[in-house]
C-alpha cells in the first residue's frame, strides 16, 4: 500500500510539474499573441511590400447627362473605363494610400428624336440640339466621346494586409483630354417612320470645335475586395462656354479591380 501511495505521489508531482510548465508556456504564448495583436494595430510598424491594391481597374456602367431635359435623351447611356494604377501607402498608416495612374474612358449618350449639330450647320457659333420628331430622322442616334485620363484617389482599406477581401473606399478626381468626339446615326427613317436605306445604314459626324476637350470629374468608390460600386460627376461642361447646352455627364457602375 505504501508503495502505491509513493507511486501516486510521484505521479502527482510529475503531473504538477508538467502542468506548471504548460501553464507557463501558455501564458507566454498568450502574451506573445497579445503583443502581436498590439503590433498589428500599430499600422505604422506594418511592412506591406508590394501588396495587391487595385493596380488595375475596369469600370462598366450607366451614363446620364445632367442639365439636359429627360425628353432629349433616350434610355440610359453606357460607358467603359480602363485604368492602370500605382498605389502608394502612407508610412504612418498603410490603411490609407494614394492611387494614381493613366487610362482611357468612353461615354455613349443616346438621344430621343434629337440630333446634335457638332459642325455648326444650324448655328455657326455653337453646337445645337435639333428636334427631329415627325421629320426625317435616325432610328438610333448617339453621341460618343473618348478620353485619355489620369485618375488620382485617396484610398482607405480596412485591412491592408489582405486588401482583396477587405472593405474599401476611395475618393478622388480624374482629369482627361478628349481623343475623339462624334455622333452616330443608324437606320435613316422618313418622316412617316419608314426605313430609307435599310437598318445597316450608318452616318457619322466627327467634330470637336464646340466641345470642351478637357474634363475634370470627381469620383467615389465603395465596396469589398475586388468589386466596388463607383460614381463620377463631370465638373466641367461637355461643351465650351457659350458654344453649346449645359451638359455634364454622371456615371454610375461597377468597378472590377485587382493586382
Amino acid at each position: 500500500m505504501r508503495k502505491l501511495h509513493l507511486l501516486f505521489a510521484v505521479a502527482l508531482m510529475c503531473s504538477t510539474v508538467v502542468l506548471s510548465q504548460e501553464v507557463e508556456k501558455t501564458s507566454k504564448e498568450d502574451k506573445e499573441d497579445k503583443k502581436d495583436k498590439k503590433i498589428k494595430k500599430d499600422w505604422s510598424k506594418v511592412k506591406l511590400g508590394d501588396r495587391a491594391n487595385d493596380h488595375f481597374m475596369f469600370q462598366l456602367g450607366t451614363e446620364t447627362m445632367i442639365g439636359l431635359p429627360d425628353s432629349v435623351t433616350k434610355g440610359i447611356g453606357r460607358h467603359l473605363n480602363i485604368y492602370v494604377m500605382l498605389d502608394k501607402p502612407f508610412q504612418t498608416d498603410p490603411r490609407f494610400s494614394v492611387g494614381f495612374g493613366v487610362g482611357i474612358g468612353s461615354s455613349n449618350i443616346y438621344y430621343n428624336n434629337t440630333e446634335v449639330d457638332l459642325k455648326g450647320a444650324v448655328d455657326r457659333t455653337r453646337a445645337t440640339l435639333i428636334d427631329v420628331e415627325g421629320k426625317e430622322r435616325f432610328n438610333k442616334y448617339k453621341m460618343t466621346t473618348v478620353w485619355a485620363e489620369a485618375p488620382i484617389e485617396l484610398r482607405f482599406v480596412a485591412n491592408p494586409l489582405n486588401s482583396d477581401k477587405s472593405w474599401k473606399v476611395a475618393l478622388g478626381v480624374k482629369i482627361g483630354t478628349m481623343v475623339s468626339g462624334y455622333t452616330k446615326g443608324k437606320d435613316l427613317l422618313s418622316a412617316a417612320g419608314q426605313s430609307i436605306y435599310g437598318n445597316k445604314f450608318i452616318e457619322k459626324e466627327k467634330d470637336r470645335k464646340f466641345l470642351n476637350t478637357t474634363r475634370l470629374a470627381g469620383t467615389l468608390r465603395f465596396g469589398k475586395g475586388n468589386f466596388t460600386i463607383y460614381s463620377a460627376f463631370q465638373i466641367t461642361n461637355l461643351y465650351k462656354d457659350g458654344q453649346g447646352p449645359d451638359a455634364r455627364p454622371f456615371s454610375l457602375g461597377i468597378c472590377l479591380s485587382g493586382l
